[in-house]
């Protein structure tokens, strides 16, 4: 009898191919990652707080506010403007996802989800000039 289990081994391809991904991406893709899966992560816990189901909600939640911990930390602060209202927008995404939490309050995880996307798209904007200007 074999132990093959089909979902194991989906779960397995696609982590390397996210590590893959990762190790080759540069500074700009790796940014874009964090939004991708921070926003993966928020669209399942909407899902979960629909289906009542809190243990899934708290987890995904928890890694969904460690990402943008991370988008957080990623900013140059000595840029000047734009990274502090970045790192005040970050603040408050964190804050929303954490009353939403424990609201349990989808309506909280859609004004986070809203609010990356926004930043997101700004950031995909600018991968033209990113890579353009580098050798």
């Amino acid at each position: 009898m074999s132990n093959y289990n089909p979902q194991e081994a989906l779960k397995q391809y696609r982590q390397l191919g996210i590590e893959s991904e990762v190790s080759n991406a540069s500074p700009h893709r790796l940014i874009q990652l964090l939004f991708e899966g921070a926003l993966a992560r928020l669209a399942a816990a909407q899902g979960a707080i629909e289906r009542g189901d809190p243990a899934a909600k708290g987890e995904l939640l928890g890694k969904a506010i460690s990402i943008v911990g991370g988008l957080r930390s990623s900013l140059d602060m000595s840029a000047g403007e734009l990274s502090e209202r970045l790192d005040q927008l970050y603040e408050y995404i964190n804050l929303k996802l954490l009353e939403a939490s424990v609201q349990n309050d989808a309506e909280k995880v859609n004004e986070a989800i809203q609010l990356l996307k926004t930043v997101k798209s700004g950031w995909d904007e600018i991968a033209p000039q990113v890579s353009s200007t580098q050798p």
